[in-house]
């Protein structure tokens, strides 16, 4: 009985698609992330570390591409108002500009803005734990940037390279 169950939950899940996520597929072998010290470009540089065959270099001159922040900002703005005019919710937004190119002027991924946005509500009485929360929601925020820029990077393709 004990094997019958095995085998079954072995076809079920051969069945249904799953599969280990793996390495994502790059078009390029080397690249360069700047001010990879902290924030989303360490996060950023230890999964293409990680999730893919591409080399992170040091020097931008020896890199097939190039990794370029053109904006991160984090914001909160009011959602709503208790009727005491105190505030009930607070929306966090996390936006990232970024582009790849090959150093050359041909581009990976062109200039490309990412938002995310949570909604969290607020309480007076409960400050220092919805600063946490606020802390880890725009961490997993960071989190999911990171995902969705990877996402991008496996669906680039290689530049054409530019006449002159």
């Amino acid at each position: 009985m004990k094997r019958f169950l095995v085998l079954a939950l072995a076809l079920f899940l051969a069945g249904c698609g799953f599969r280990l996520r793996g390495t994502a597929d790059v078009p390029f072998d080397t690249v360069f992330v700047p001010n990879a010290t902290g924030g989303i470009a360490l996060d950023l540089k230890r999964n293409i570390q990680a999730g893919t065959r591409a080399k992170v270099v040091d020097d931008p001159k020896i890199a097939d591409a190039i990794l370029e922040f053109t904006g991160e900002v984090r914001s909160k703005e009011i959602l709503s108002l208790t009727s005491t005019g105190r505030v009930r919710e607070y929306q966090l937004r996390y936006r990232v500009g970024f582009r790849v190119h090959d150093g050359k002027g041909a581009d990976y991924v062109p200039a490309t803005q990412i938002q995310l946005t949570r909604d969290i509500t607020f309480n007076d009485s409960d400050i220092l734990a919805k600063e946490t929360e606020e802390g880890l929601l725009f961490r997993d925020m960071q989190t999911d940037m990171v995902q969705q820029i990877m996402r991008r990077l496996a669906a680039s393709t290689k530049p054409v390279p530019r006449v002159q």
